[in-house]
């Protein structure tokens, strides 16, 4: 029987896990934390994401703790008029077959996590064990307490700075800053008496910076929001502290919802945005990258999460279907010209997030955001588990 042993329990990693256990192969997570609790604040979950969460058995638990956005709307970030609007909640979830989830990456976590116990037992997750190397002809992973776990595949779930893929595809291969930065937080709906349309999920776009934001919560009474900011030209390592206001300062003159969102919580770190050069090797021996190990994107689709999920529904499938190394053969062909066109779509689409008010693309811009939701009906109706169907992409 095949056995797996996979770094990381993230979300691309624990959806793994559960794909494999239901199917009755023996999987094993090591995670490097201590406690399951993802970075960041909240992570939205559209319909090619969801409708397989349902299949695995966790869409109802975590249907009860999310939000479902009531539109998608694009806002100059200045004026703060409606650009363009598509229909969320119920429409969307009629039009894609799943919902659109905002959700807080806690309950996203718990709720995997607690669905992987369920079908592979406790004694199969193991947090606190953080991977140090990595043999992938053998099949093996180095802990750090210097003890050995093998199987029949080894999968690296271990995020951007993955010790997996340095082995797949040697060191230096990572991922890119890509010369923006951002700033999170999370605000209580009743601090945002300036803002228009809370339920909804906004971009508001305007010269050298964008704001996005979607509530959250069981009671659908947080946003969260993501603050992103040309600059600066170079970066080096991972968070840094900004100076007292340099967020509200990037915003001077933006809508008064603007900033009074950015002004109801501290300031947060600000974070480098860090996009992954396409890699020509997602396997090795034994050994096959998953989610930000191998295709880390720029977040303005909001697919990071999503196509960590599709990978992993993938990747078990091939694995209870096939041989190892016909699995692994077949994994890359699947998976990797979809990540490709996700991953320049949201490069593109941040570009067009950051135009001045003079640009000559700002026609093409509010067309393309006109068009946005069925532009990129390919993204979000997608079924990862259909192997038998050929990605759609753009044109």
């Amino acid at each position: 029987m095949t056995r797996v042993v996979v770094a990381g329990a993230g979300i691309g990693g624990l959806t793994l896990g559960i794909a494999l256990a239901r199917a009755g192969v023996t999987v094993d997570l090591h995670e490097r934390a201590t406690e399951l609790r993802e970075v960041g604040a909240a992570v939205a979950l559209s319909a090619n994401g969801t409708r397989l969460l349902y299949r695995l058995g966790v869409g109802e638990a975590l249907d009860a703790v999310s939000t479902q956005p009531t539109e998608l709307i694009h806002r100059d970030g200045r004026t703060g008029a409606r650009i363009a609007a598509h229909p969320g909640g119920a429409a969307y979830r009629a039009r894609f077959g799943a919902p659109y989830w905002g959700v807080h990456r806690v309950d996203l976590q718990q709720a995997l996590a607690a669905a992987f116990v369920d079908a592979a037992g406790a004694e199969h997750l193991h947090l606190g064990h953080a991977v140090t190397a990595v043999d992938t002809d053998g099949g093996t992973l180095t802990l750090d307490d210097g003890s050995e776990v093998g199987g029949d595949v080894v999968v690296g779930a271990d995020g951007v700075h993955s010790t997996v893929r340095d082995a797949v595809t040697g060191p230096g291969t990572g991922p890119r800053y890509s010369g923006t930065s951002a700033f999170r937080g999370l605000v209580p709906v009743d601090a945002l008496p300036s803002l228009p349309d809370p339920l909804a999920i906004q971009f508001w776009a305007g010269p050298d910076a964008h704001l996005l934001h979607y509530a959250l919560g069981r009671d659908d009474d947080t946003v969260n929001f993501f603050a992103v900011l040309c600059g600066p030209a170079t970066w080096e390592g991972g968070t840094r502290e900004a100076r007292d206001g340099e967020l509200l300062d990037a915003f001077a003159g933006w809508h008064p919802a603007v900033r009074e969102m950015l002004a109801a919580v501290p300031q947060s770190p600000r974070w480098p945005l860090l996009s992954q050069p396409a890699l020509t090797r997602w396997t090795r021996g034994r050994a096959a990258l998953i989610g930000d190990a191998c295709h880390a994107m720029l977040p303005h689709h909001g697919q990071g999460a999503n196509q960590s999920i599709e990978d992993a529904v993938v990747l078990a499938h091939l694995i209870v279907e096939h041989d190892p190394a016909t699995a692994l053969a077949a994994y890359p062909r699947r998976r990797r010209a979809r990540t490709r066109a996700i991953a320049a779509s949201a490069w593109d689409t941040g570009t067009l997030l950051h135009l001045a008010d003079d640009h000559p693309r700002l026609v093409e811009r509010d067309r393309r955001f006109a068009g946005y939701l069925p532009a990129n009906d390919w993204v979000h109706e997608h079924d990862a588990a259909d192997l038998t169907t050929t990605t759609r992409s753009p044109a």
